[in-house]
Protein backbone atom coordinates (compact mmCIF):
# COMPACT_ATOMS: atom_id res chain seq x y z
CA UNK A 1 0.00 0.00 0.00
CA UNK A 2 2.78 2.40 0.93
CA UNK A 3 4.62 1.53 -2.29
CA UNK A 4 1.58 2.53 -4.38
CA UNK A 5 1.30 5.82 -2.49
CA UNK A 6 4.98 6.50 -3.07
CA UNK A 7 4.53 5.84 -6.79
CA UNK A 8 1.61 8.31 -6.89
CA UNK A 9 3.66 10.93 -5.06
CA UNK A 10 6.57 10.40 -7.41
CA UNK A 11 4.22 10.94 -10.35
CA UNK A 12 2.55 14.08 -8.92
CA UNK A 13 5.64 15.81 -7.57
CA UNK A 14 7.10 16.82 -10.95
CA UNK A 15 3.68 18.21 -12.03
CA UNK A 16 3.30 20.21 -8.81
CA UNK A 17 6.82 21.57 -9.12
CA UNK A 18 6.14 22.61 -12.72
CA UNK A 19 2.99 24.44 -11.64
CA UNK A 20 4.86 26.22 -8.82
CA UNK A 21 7.60 27.42 -11.15
CA UNK A 22 5.48 28.35 -14.19
CA UNK A 23 3.30 31.45 -14.11
CA UNK A 24 1.46 30.19 -17.15
CA UNK A 25 0.56 26.86 -15.55
CA UNK A 26 -0.53 28.55 -12.31
CA UNK A 27 -2.75 30.85 -14.34
CA UNK A 28 -4.29 27.86 -16.14
CA UNK A 29 -4.87 26.15 -12.78
CA UNK A 30 -6.71 29.18 -11.41
CA UNK A 31 -8.86 29.27 -14.55
CA UNK A 32 -9.65 25.60 -14.03
CA UNK A 33 -10.62 26.28 -10.40
CA UNK A 34 -12.99 29.02 -11.55
CA UNK A 35 -14.63 26.54 -13.91
CA UNK A 36 -15.01 24.00 -11.08
CA UNK A 37 -16.76 26.65 -8.97
CA UNK A 38 -19.47 26.93 -11.63
CA UNK A 39 -20.86 23.61 -10.35
CA UNK A 40 -22.14 25.07 -7.04
CA UNK A 41 -23.26 28.20 -8.90
CA UNK A 42 -25.49 26.07 -11.15
CA UNK A 43 -26.86 24.29 -8.07
CA UNK A 44 -27.62 27.62 -6.38
CA UNK A 45 -29.42 28.75 -9.51
CA UNK A 46 -31.57 25.65 -9.23
CA UNK A 47 -32.37 26.46 -5.59
CA UNK A 48 -33.51 29.97 -6.57
CA UNK A 49 -35.67 28.53 -9.34
CA UNK A 50 -37.21 26.03 -6.91
CA UNK A 51 -37.98 28.72 -4.32
CA UNK A 52 -39.57 30.89 -7.01
CA UNK A 53 -41.76 27.96 -8.04
CA UNK A 54 -42.84 27.53 -4.41
CA UNK A 55 -43.68 31.23 -4.26
CA UNK A 56 -45.69 30.97 -7.50
CA UNK A 57 -47.64 28.05 -6.07
CA UNK A 58 -48.46 30.11 -2.97
CA UNK A 59 -49.52 32.96 -5.28
CA UNK A 60 -51.84 30.67 -7.25
CA UNK A 61 -53.27 29.23 -4.04
CA UNK A 62 -54.28 32.67 -2.75
CA UNK A 63 -55.52 34.10 -6.04
CA UNK A 64 -57.61 31.01 -6.81
CA UNK A 65 -59.97 32.05 -4.00
CA UNK A 66 -59.46 35.83 -4.09
CA UNK A 67 -59.28 36.59 -7.82
CA UNK A 68 -56.53 36.45 -10.43
CA UNK A 69 -55.50 39.16 -12.91
CA UNK A 70 -58.62 40.91 -14.19
CA UNK A 71 -59.56 42.03 -17.68
CA UNK A 72 -62.70 44.11 -18.13
CA UNK A 73 -64.17 43.64 -21.60
CA UNK A 74 -67.06 45.77 -22.76
CA UNK A 75 -69.78 46.53 -22.25
CA UNK A 76 -71.56 45.57 -25.46
CA UNK A 77 -75.13 44.97 -26.65
CA UNK A 78 -76.15 41.69 -28.24
CA UNK A 79 -79.33 41.57 -30.35
CA UNK A 80 -80.55 38.20 -31.72
CA UNK A 81 -82.09 37.99 -35.17
CA UNK A 82 -83.59 35.30 -37.39
CA UNK A 83 -81.50 34.20 -40.33
CA UNK A 84 -83.27 32.45 -43.21
CA UNK A 85 -81.50 30.24 -45.70
CA UNK A 86 -82.86 28.29 -48.67
CA UNK A 87 -81.71 24.77 -49.38
CA UNK A 88 -82.46 22.79 -52.51
CA UNK A 89 -83.21 19.09 -52.35
CA UNK A 90 -83.55 16.84 -55.39
CA UNK A 91 -85.90 13.84 -55.35
CA UNK A 92 -85.95 12.10 -58.72
CA UNK A 93 -86.85 14.74 -61.30
CA UNK A 94 -88.26 17.07 -58.70
CA UNK A 95 -86.29 19.96 -57.13
CA UNK A 96 -87.76 21.35 -53.93
CA UNK A 97 -86.71 24.42 -51.97
CA UNK A 98 -86.61 24.20 -48.18
CA UNK A 99 -86.31 27.28 -45.99
CA UNK A 100 -84.47 26.93 -42.69
CA UNK A 101 -84.36 29.51 -39.92
CA UNK A 102 -81.71 29.87 -37.23
CA UNK A 103 -81.03 32.41 -34.52
CA UNK A 104 -77.91 34.48 -34.98
CA UNK A 105 -76.51 37.38 -32.98
CA UNK A 106 -75.36 40.91 -33.74
CA UNK A 107 -72.96 42.76 -31.45
CA UNK A 108 -72.90 46.55 -31.00
CA UNK A 109 -70.31 48.61 -29.10
CA UNK A 110 -70.94 51.91 -27.27
CA UNK A 111 -70.41 55.31 -28.85
CA UNK A 112 -68.98 56.64 -25.59
CA UNK A 113 -67.32 54.64 -22.85
CA UNK A 114 -65.88 55.96 -19.61
CA UNK A 115 -64.48 53.93 -16.72
CA UNK A 116 -63.71 55.86 -13.57
CA UNK A 117 -62.04 53.49 -11.13
CA UNK A 118 -59.86 53.12 -8.09
CA UNK A 119 -57.88 50.17 -6.77
CA UNK A 120 -57.02 49.63 -3.13
CA UNK A 121 -54.03 47.34 -2.82
CA UNK A 122 -52.96 45.06 0.00
CA UNK A 123 -51.17 41.76 0.45
CA UNK A 124 -51.87 38.37 1.97
CA UNK A 125 -49.36 36.00 3.56
CA UNK A 126 -49.17 32.36 2.62
CA UNK A 127 -46.40 30.86 4.70
CA UNK A 128 -43.43 33.21 4.36
CA UNK A 129 -44.63 34.59 1.01
CA UNK A 130 -46.45 37.88 0.46
CA UNK A 131 -49.07 37.88 -2.32
CA UNK A 132 -50.03 41.36 -3.68
CA UNK A 133 -53.81 41.76 -4.13
CA UNK A 134 -56.20 44.58 -4.94
CA UNK A 135 -59.86 45.55 -4.72
CA UNK A 136 -61.08 47.47 -7.75
CA UNK A 137 -64.20 49.62 -7.67
CA UNK A 138 -65.37 51.62 -10.66
CA UNK A 139 -68.29 53.33 -12.32
CA UNK A 140 -68.73 52.34 -15.97
CA UNK A 141 -70.80 54.78 -17.99
CA UNK A 142 -71.37 55.90 -21.55
CA UNK A 143 -73.83 55.94 -24.39
CA UNK A 144 -75.12 53.47 -26.98
CA UNK A 145 -76.71 54.38 -30.29
CA UNK A 146 -79.75 52.37 -31.39
CA UNK A 147 -78.51 49.15 -33.02
CA UNK A 148 -78.57 49.57 -36.81
CA UNK A 149 -79.08 46.48 -39.01
CA UNK A 150 -79.58 48.33 -42.29
CA UNK A 151 -76.04 47.72 -43.59
CA UNK A 152 -76.63 43.95 -43.40
CA UNK A 153 -79.97 43.91 -45.21
CA UNK A 154 -81.75 42.26 -42.29
CA UNK A 155 -85.51 42.78 -42.21
CA UNK A 156 -86.93 44.56 -39.16
CA UNK A 157 -89.38 41.66 -38.69
CA UNK A 158 -86.45 39.31 -38.12
CA UNK A 159 -84.87 41.39 -35.34
CA UNK A 160 -85.69 39.96 -31.91
CA UNK A 161 -85.52 43.15 -29.85
CA UNK A 162 -87.20 41.56 -26.87
CA UNK A 163 -84.30 39.13 -26.40
CA UNK A 164 -81.48 41.67 -26.51
CA UNK A 165 -79.08 42.10 -23.58
CA UNK A 166 -76.09 44.10 -22.40
CA UNK A 167 -72.97 42.17 -21.35
CA UNK A 168 -69.76 42.92 -19.52
CA UNK A 169 -66.87 40.47 -19.68
CA UNK A 170 -64.82 39.93 -16.51
CA UNK A 171 -61.96 37.47 -16.85
CA UNK A 172 -62.31 36.07 -13.32
CA UNK A 173 -65.92 36.56 -12.27
CA UNK A 174 -65.42 34.92 -8.86
CA UNK A 175 -63.64 38.15 -7.92
CA UNK A 176 -66.94 40.10 -8.09
CA UNK A 177 -67.70 41.25 -4.55
CA UNK A 178 -70.92 43.24 -4.89
CA UNK A 179 -74.23 43.04 -6.74
CA UNK A 180 -74.43 45.52 -9.63
CA UNK A 181 -77.50 47.26 -11.04
CA UNK A 182 -77.63 48.78 -14.53
CA UNK A 183 -78.98 52.31 -14.86
CA UNK A 184 -80.34 52.34 -18.43
CA UNK A 185 -81.68 55.79 -19.19
CA UNK A 186 -83.18 56.02 -15.71
CA UNK A 187 -84.46 52.43 -15.68
CA UNK A 188 -82.94 50.05 -13.11
CA UNK A 189 -82.09 46.56 -14.41
CA UNK A 190 -80.45 43.85 -12.32
CA UNK A 191 -77.42 42.08 -13.69
CA UNK A 192 -77.33 38.30 -13.95
CA UNK A 193 -74.27 36.05 -13.88
CA UNK A 194 -72.46 35.13 -17.09
CA UNK A 195 -71.83 37.15 -20.22
CA UNK A 196 -74.26 34.59 -21.80
CA UNK A 197 -73.20 31.71 -24.03
CA UNK A 198 -74.59 33.43 -27.10
CA UNK A 199 -71.73 35.92 -26.95
CA UNK A 200 -69.04 33.24 -26.98
CA UNK A 201 -67.08 33.32 -30.20
CA UNK A 202 -68.45 36.75 -31.05
CA UNK A 203 -66.40 39.08 -28.93
CA UNK A 204 -65.29 37.57 -25.63
CA UNK A 205 -65.11 33.90 -24.78
CA UNK A 206 -65.11 34.28 -21.00
CA UNK A 207 -67.25 34.85 -17.91
CA UNK A 208 -68.91 38.06 -16.85
CA UNK A 209 -72.36 39.53 -16.18
CA UNK A 210 -75.33 40.51 -18.35
CA UNK A 211 -78.61 42.43 -18.08
CA UNK A 212 -81.71 41.74 -20.19
CA UNK A 213 -82.73 44.89 -22.11
CA UNK A 214 -85.93 43.41 -23.60
CA UNK A 215 -88.09 46.41 -24.54
CA UNK A 216 -85.58 49.06 -23.45
CA UNK A 217 -84.18 49.72 -26.93
CA UNK A 218 -86.84 52.17 -28.07
CA UNK A 219 -85.19 55.46 -28.97
CA UNK A 220 -82.16 56.82 -30.81
CA UNK A 221 -79.59 56.87 -28.00
CA UNK A 222 -79.28 55.30 -24.58
CA UNK A 223 -77.20 56.49 -21.65
CA UNK A 224 -76.06 53.90 -19.18
CA UNK A 225 -74.03 53.55 -16.00
CA UNK A 226 -73.40 50.87 -13.43
CA UNK A 227 -70.91 50.16 -10.63
CA UNK A 228 -68.41 47.30 -10.59
CA UNK A 229 -66.51 46.05 -7.58
CA UNK A 230 -64.15 43.09 -7.79
CA UNK A 231 -61.02 41.53 -6.36
CA UNK A 232 -57.94 40.78 -8.39
CA UNK A 233 -54.19 40.38 -8.29
CA UNK A 234 -51.08 41.23 -10.26
CA UNK A 235 -52.66 43.21 -13.14
CA UNK A 236 -55.77 45.02 -14.36
CA UNK A 237 -56.69 45.37 -18.04
CA UNK A 238 -59.31 47.22 -20.08
CA UNK A 239 -60.53 47.16 -23.69
CA UNK A 240 -61.21 50.18 -25.92
CA UNK A 241 -64.80 49.20 -26.80
CA UNK A 242 -66.11 52.74 -27.16
CA UNK A 243 -66.01 54.88 -30.26
CA UNK A 244 -64.51 57.20 -27.68
CA UNK A 245 -62.90 55.42 -24.73
CA UNK A 246 -61.68 57.17 -21.59
CA UNK A 247 -60.22 55.37 -18.59
CA UNK A 248 -59.35 57.10 -15.32
CA UNK A 249 -57.61 55.00 -12.69
CA UNK A 250 -56.29 55.83 -9.23
CA UNK A 251 -54.40 53.49 -6.93
CA UNK A 252 -52.41 53.50 -3.71
CA UNK A 253 -49.78 51.19 -5.30
CA UNK A 254 -46.48 53.09 -5.77
CA UNK A 255 -44.92 50.82 -8.43
CA UNK A 256 -47.15 50.54 -11.51
CA UNK A 257 -46.07 49.26 -14.90
CA UNK A 258 -48.29 50.48 -17.73
CA UNK A 259 -48.66 47.75 -20.32
CA UNK A 260 -50.59 47.03 -23.51
CA UNK A 261 -51.11 48.83 -26.79
CA UNK A 262 -51.75 52.24 -25.21
CA UNK A 263 -49.89 54.09 -22.48
CA UNK A 264 -51.68 56.73 -20.38
CA UNK A 265 -52.14 60.15 -21.89
CA UNK A 266 -50.99 61.51 -18.55
CA UNK A 267 -50.05 59.95 -15.24
CA UNK A 268 -48.61 60.80 -11.84
CA UNK A 269 -46.63 58.43 -9.65
CA UNK A 270 -45.61 59.05 -6.05
CA UNK A 271 -44.84 57.12 -2.89
CA UNK A 272 -48.56 57.25 -2.05
CA UNK A 273 -49.73 55.70 -5.33
CA UNK A 274 -50.48 56.74 -8.89
CA UNK A 275 -53.18 58.15 -11.13
CA UNK A 276 -53.47 57.62 -14.89
CA UNK A 277 -55.78 58.59 -17.73
CA UNK A 278 -56.13 56.80 -21.05
CA UNK A 279 -57.90 58.17 -24.14
CA UNK A 280 -58.18 55.63 -26.96
CA UNK A 281 -59.67 56.65 -30.32
CA UNK A 282 -61.85 54.35 -32.41
CA UNK A 283 -59.30 54.42 -35.25
CA UNK A 284 -56.57 53.14 -32.98
CA UNK A 285 -58.02 49.64 -32.63
CA UNK A 286 -58.37 46.87 -35.18
CA UNK A 287 -62.07 45.91 -35.03
CA UNK A 288 -65.35 47.66 -35.97
CA UNK A 289 -68.20 49.09 -33.90
CA UNK A 290 -70.52 46.23 -34.80
CA UNK A 291 -70.41 42.71 -36.19
CA UNK A 292 -72.55 39.60 -36.38
CA UNK A 293 -72.28 35.83 -36.10
CA UNK A 294 -69.37 34.50 -38.13
CA UNK A 295 -66.94 37.27 -37.22
CA UNK A 296 -64.20 35.69 -35.14
CA UNK A 297 -62.56 38.66 -33.41
CA UNK A 298 -61.41 37.02 -30.18
CA UNK A 299 -57.68 37.29 -30.86
CA UNK A 300 -57.93 40.84 -32.18
CA UNK A 301 -59.86 41.96 -29.12
CA UNK A 302 -57.49 40.27 -26.68
CA UNK A 303 -54.59 41.96 -28.48
CA UNK A 304 -56.17 45.34 -27.67
CA UNK A 305 -55.95 44.88 -23.88
CA UNK A 306 -54.19 47.66 -22.02
CA UNK A 307 -53.85 48.64 -18.40
CA UNK A 308 -51.49 48.35 -15.46
CA UNK A 309 -49.38 45.70 -13.79
CA UNK A 310 -48.87 46.10 -10.04
CA UNK A 311 -45.17 45.39 -9.68
CA UNK A 312 -43.62 44.18 -6.45
CA UNK A 313 -41.01 46.89 -5.63
CA UNK A 314 -38.20 44.35 -5.23
CA UNK A 315 -38.70 40.79 -6.43
CA UNK A 316 -36.34 38.70 -4.31
CA UNK A 317 -36.13 35.90 -6.85
CA UNK A 318 -35.57 38.15 -9.83
CA UNK A 319 -32.79 39.85 -7.86
CA UNK A 320 -31.41 36.44 -6.94
CA UNK A 321 -31.25 35.34 -10.57
CA UNK A 322 -29.57 38.60 -11.54
CA UNK A 323 -27.05 38.31 -8.68
CA UNK A 324 -26.00 34.78 -9.64
CA UNK A 325 -25.33 35.92 -13.21
CA UNK A 326 -22.38 37.93 -11.88
CA UNK A 327 -20.98 35.06 -9.76
CA UNK A 328 -18.38 33.90 -12.36
CA UNK A 329 -17.12 37.47 -12.70
CA UNK A 330 -16.83 37.88 -8.92
CA UNK A 331 -14.94 34.61 -8.57
CA UNK A 332 -12.61 35.56 -11.39
CA UNK A 333 -11.83 39.02 -9.96
CA UNK A 334 -11.24 37.68 -6.42
CA UNK A 335 -9.01 34.86 -7.68
CA UNK A 336 -7.11 37.29 -9.88
CA UNK A 337 -6.49 39.51 -6.83
CA UNK A 338 -4.95 36.57 -4.97
CA UNK A 339 -3.06 35.52 -8.10
CA UNK A 340 -1.53 39.00 -8.34
CA UNK A 341 -0.26 38.65 -4.78
CA UNK A 342 1.33 35.36 -5.83
CA UNK A 343 3.17 36.74 -8.85
CA UNK A 344 3.92 40.25 -7.57
CA UNK A 345 4.60 39.65 -3.87
CA UNK A 346 5.82 36.06 -3.85
CA UNK A 347 2.93 34.75 -1.72
CA UNK A 348 1.90 31.13 -2.08
CA UNK A 349 -1.75 30.06 -1.97
CA UNK A 350 -2.76 26.43 -2.25
CA UNK A 351 -5.48 25.45 -4.80
CA UNK A 352 -7.65 24.17 -1.92
CA UNK A 353 -7.49 27.62 -0.34
CA UNK A 354 -8.73 29.10 -3.60
CA UNK A 355 -11.63 26.63 -3.54
CA UNK A 356 -12.52 27.44 0.07
CA UNK A 357 -12.58 31.17 -0.70
CA UNK A 358 -14.75 30.44 -3.74
CA UNK A 359 -17.12 28.35 -1.59
CA UNK A 360 -17.45 31.27 0.83
CA UNK A 361 -18.38 33.57 -2.04
CA UNK A 362 -20.98 31.08 -3.31
CA UNK A 363 -22.63 30.98 0.13
CA UNK A 364 -23.38 34.70 -0.32
CA UNK A 365 -26.15 33.96 -2.83
CA UNK A 366 -27.84 31.45 -0.53
CA UNK A 367 -27.64 33.87 2.40
CA UNK A 368 -29.02 36.67 0.25
CA UNK A 369 -32.01 34.62 -0.89
CA UNK A 370 -32.87 32.94 2.43
CA UNK A 371 -32.66 36.19 4.40
CA UNK A 372 -34.57 38.17 1.76
CA UNK A 373 -37.58 35.86 2.15
CA UNK A 374 -37.86 36.99 5.77
CA UNK A 375 -36.46 40.51 6.13
CA UNK A 376 -36.51 41.97 2.60
CA UNK A 377 -33.88 42.21 -0.11
CA UNK A 378 -31.98 45.34 0.97
CA UNK A 379 -31.39 44.22 4.57
CA UNK A 380 -30.59 40.69 3.38
CA UNK A 381 -28.05 41.97 0.88
CA UNK A 382 -26.28 44.11 3.48
CA UNK A 383 -26.07 41.30 6.04
CA UNK A 384 -24.95 38.68 3.51
CA UNK A 385 -22.31 40.90 1.90
CA UNK A 386 -20.87 42.05 5.25
CA UNK A 387 -20.69 38.44 6.47
CA UNK A 388 -18.98 37.19 3.30
CA UNK A 389 -16.53 40.11 3.15
CA UNK A 390 -15.55 39.43 6.76
CA UNK A 391 -15.11 35.74 5.94
CA UNK A 392 -12.98 36.43 2.86
CA UNK A 393 -10.86 39.03 4.66
CA UNK A 394 -10.15 36.84 7.70
CA UNK A 395 -9.33 33.76 5.63
CA UNK A 396 -7.11 35.84 3.31
CA UNK A 397 -5.11 36.82 6.42
CA UNK A 398 -4.49 33.12 7.05
CA UNK A 399 -3.52 32.49 3.43
CA UNK A 400 -1.35 35.59 2.86
CA UNK A 401 0.15 35.94 6.36
CA UNK A 402 -0.27 39.71 6.14
CA UNK A 403 -2.93 42.00 7.59
CA UNK A 404 -2.23 44.58 4.87
CA UNK A 405 -2.73 42.09 2.05
CA UNK A 406 -5.83 40.65 3.72
CA UNK A 407 -7.23 44.17 4.10
CA UNK A 408 -6.69 44.79 0.40
CA UNK A 409 -8.55 41.59 -0.49
CA UNK A 410 -11.38 42.53 1.90
CA UNK A 411 -11.54 46.04 0.45
CA UNK A 412 -11.75 44.70 -3.09
CA UNK A 413 -14.51 42.27 -2.04
CA UNK A 414 -16.40 45.17 -0.42
CA UNK A 415 -16.12 47.20 -3.62
CA UNK A 416 -17.35 44.23 -5.67
CA UNK A 417 -20.48 43.72 -3.55
CA UNK A 418 -21.19 47.43 -3.48
CA UNK A 419 -20.75 47.49 -7.24
CA UNK A 420 -23.13 44.52 -7.59
CA UNK A 421 -25.79 46.31 -5.56
CA UNK A 422 -25.58 49.31 -7.89
CA UNK A 423 -25.95 46.98 -10.88
CA UNK A 424 -28.99 45.27 -9.38
CA UNK A 425 -30.78 48.53 -8.57
CA UNK A 426 -29.92 50.21 -11.89
CA UNK A 427 -31.34 47.70 -14.33
CA UNK A 428 -31.61 50.17 -17.23
CA UNK A 429 -27.91 51.09 -16.92
CA UNK A 430 -26.59 47.68 -15.82
CA UNK A 431 -24.93 46.93 -19.16
CA UNK A 432 -23.22 50.33 -19.32
CA UNK A 433 -22.04 50.21 -15.69
CA UNK A 434 -20.89 46.60 -16.06
CA UNK A 435 -18.97 47.29 -19.27
CA UNK A 436 -17.17 50.30 -17.80
CA UNK A 437 -16.32 48.40 -14.63
CA UNK A 438 -14.95 45.41 -16.54
CA UNK A 439 -12.84 47.71 -18.72
CA UNK A 440 -11.37 49.39 -15.64
CA UNK A 441 -10.55 46.01 -14.05
CA UNK A 442 -8.83 44.67 -17.18
CA UNK A 443 -6.88 47.92 -17.54
CA UNK A 444 -5.74 47.69 -13.89
CA UNK A 445 -4.58 44.08 -14.33
CA UNK A 446 -2.68 44.98 -17.50
CA UNK A 447 -1.01 47.88 -15.68
CA UNK A 448 -0.01 45.82 -12.63
CA UNK A 449 1.43 43.00 -14.74
CA UNK A 450 3.14 45.21 -17.32
CA UNK A 451 6.68 44.39 -16.11
CA UNK A 452 6.27 40.64 -15.64
CA UNK A 453 8.52 38.45 -17.70
CA UNK A 454 6.15 35.56 -18.36
CA UNK A 455 9.03 33.39 -19.65
CA UNK A 456 10.99 33.79 -16.43
CA UNK A 457 8.34 34.34 -13.79
CA UNK A 458 10.46 33.49 -10.74
CA UNK A 459 13.29 35.89 -11.50
CA UNK A 460 10.91 38.69 -12.44
CA UNK A 461 8.91 38.32 -9.24
CA UNK A 462 12.10 38.82 -7.22
CA UNK A 463 12.93 41.85 -9.36
CA UNK A 464 9.53 43.41 -8.75
CA UNK A 465 9.84 42.88 -4.99
CA UNK A 466 13.27 44.50 -5.10
CA UNK A 467 11.80 47.52 -6.86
Amino acid sequence: MSNSLNKTDNWLLPIMESIKKSLFLRTLLIGFLILIMQIPIVMINGVIRERKQTKDEAFMDVTSSWGSDQAIVGPWITVPYSHHSVEKKTSGDRVENFTTTEIRYATFLPEKLKIDGRSSNNSRKRGIFQVPLYNFSATISGEFAKPDFSAWGISSEDILWGRSYLSLGISDSKGITKQSVLDWGGEKINFKPGSTTQAFGLNYGGPGIHALLESHLEGDAFEFSFPVQLNGSDSLFFTPYGHETEIELESDWPDPSFVGNWIPRNHKISADGFSATWNVPYLGRNYPQKWKTGSNLNEVIKASFFGVKFLVPIDNYRMGFRSVKYAPLFLMLTFITLWLFEILAGSRIHPLQYLLLGAGMCVFYLLELSLAEHIGFVAAYIIASVAVVALIGSYSFVCLKSSLKASIVGLIASVLYGYLYVLLRSQDYALLIGSIGLFVVIAAIMYLTRNINWYDGKRKSVQILAE
